[in-house]
């Protein structure tokens, strides 16, 4: 009776080892990180400098400015304001800002 051997010999092995290339990365099935920067915030600041867009800076301790932001780097921003001195402010002191006239569509309570 002759037998036919199912496992590969170890010849057969060594060539398959041989012909395929090393794993030095990644598996190709995953999916790849995302992007550290996204270049977001950048894009936002740029096109509301360029289409002087009237908005309003909430700070953190409340108050509300009103104006344009005419210059901007990693940390401040610079707000030109309207019959009032210009201000370079922190990022760090903003709550939030939104653009003048959108009030009504920041959501939360509005009195009813």
């Amino acid at each position: 009776m002759n037998r036919k051997l199912f496992r590969p010999s170890l010849t057969e092995v060594k060539e398959q080892l041989a012909t395929r290339p090393p794993h030095a990365g990644p598996q190709p099935h995953k999916k790849p990180a995302p992007p550290e920067q996204t270049h977001a915030e950048n894009f936002y600041w740029v096109k509301q400098m360029q289409a002087r867009t009237p908005v309003a800076v909430v700070l953190t301790d409340g108050e509300v400015l009103h104006g344009t932001i005419e210059w901007y780097d990693r940390d401040c921003i610079k707000l030109t304001r309207y019959g009032s001195p210009n201000l370079l402010i922190f990022k760090q002191v903003i709550k939030y800002l939104y653009k003048e006239g959108e009030e009504n569509a920041q959501g939360g309570s509005n009195g009813q």
